[in-house]
């Protein structure tokens, strides 16, 4: 998996194990994610397996999701 970066095809790394939110809906409405052999975090879009995956650190996804279970994304939604 060499090469693996921001915007490569998701279909390229296609040997991640893919899991999604059980808060995710039956209309595709979710993102899933995988972590890389390399131990980064791989995000794609539900709806497009075989778009672009966003690739981050474990540092960078932990701070993210530290900052959404503090609630600090929750005006995005309204």
């Amino acid at each position: 998996m060499d090469g693996i970066h921001n915007g490569v095809s998701a279909s390229l790394i296609s040997d991640l194990d893919w899991c999604k939110s059980k808060h995710s809906g039956a209309l595709g409405n979710c993102v899933e994610v995988a972590r890389t052999e390399t131990g980064e975090i791989a995000v794609r879009n539900s709806r497009f397996p075989t778009g672009p995956a966003l690739i981050y650190t474990k540092a960078e996804m932990g701070a993210f999701l530290a900052g959404a279970k503090d609630g600090e994304f929750d005006d995005i939604l309204s």
